[in-house]
């Protein structure tokens, strides 16, 4: 029954998907929850590649490349790339660590959020495009399984950034090792269902690549917030598509 309010209450937090459910949780629930949030990105993956397929027969793949992105946006809320653009407006505002916090949590949007925001937005447009129809789908699938990936690794293996309480303290706080092994070992099924040993090939790259990039956030503020793993999981899906695209381009020169 815990493991069901977990994964429920991962619904209804990482997503705008509306369960109408008053769950009665605490904030253990929501670090020790992470381990659902590979497979709360395969549904929201599987939204997408299902819209993906039908708008194919009305529009070319560039077009829908775009619409994944937008529909994408509209199914979490734009929860990941809030905490993304607070991330950039924050670390690289060039001011005190007290301050870069304080910008963090500041609601107003600022000019290196709006370029971030902006930059990686496009950037995913245009790898979901050169992917191709051809492996669009499972790539469009494990796109959001990636992301949440980077979530919870960067969540498990990071301290809290704040000396007062935050949201993202419950998930760094209770999400440790353990949870990290059960979410990947989770994520293993996820990607071979989605995309077979191909794409499993490609499952320690979001690790690898959340790790990194929450130890190098980490270091300009002393661990890590609710915002960095947004910020992660935005990064992290961007890492990924990059991977896809690039395993796509050399098995093509292979068979060429």
């Amino acid at each position: 029954m815990k493991l069901l309010k977990r994964f429920i209450l991962m619904i209804q937090f990482l997503t705008a998907i509306p369960v109408p459910l008053n769950l009665d949780v605490n904030n253990e629930d929501f670090g020790k929850g992470l381990v659902f949030a590979p497979v709360v990105g395969m549904i929201l993956g599987g939204i997408l590649a299902f819209a993906y397929y039908v708008l194919g027969f009305a529009f070319p793949n560039y077009i829908n490349g775009a619409a994944v992105v937008i529909i994408y946006i509209m199914l979490t809320g734009g929860l990941h790339l809030d905490g993304f653009g607070d991330t950039f407006d924050g670390l690289f505002s060039n001011r005190p660590k007290e301050r870069k916090l304080e910008i963090m949590r500041d609601s107003r949007v600022g000019t290196n959020a709006v370029l971030a925001v902006y930059s990686i937005l496009t950037i995913d447009i245009l790898m979901l495009t050169a992917i191709g129809d051809n492996n669009a789908l499972p790539v469009i699938i494990l796109m959001p399984v990636a992301g949440r990936i980077g979530s919870l690794v960067s969540a498990g293996v990071s301290t809290y950034a704040r000396s007062t309480e935050g949201l993202g303290k419950s998930f760094i706080d209770y999400c440790g090792l353990r949870e990290i092994l059960t979410g990947l070992l989770i994520s293993v099924p996820l990607f071979w269902i989605a995309g077979g040993l191909k794409y499993l090939l490609l499952l320690p790259l979001p690790v690898i690549s959340a790790i990194i990039i929450v130890k190098f956030f980490s270091r300009k503020i002393g661990g890590a917030t609710g915002d960095i793993l947004g910020a992660v999981c935005e990064l992290n899906q961007t890492v990924f598509l990059i991977g896809a695209y690039l395993l796509a381009w050399g098995q093509d020169i292979i068979c060429f």
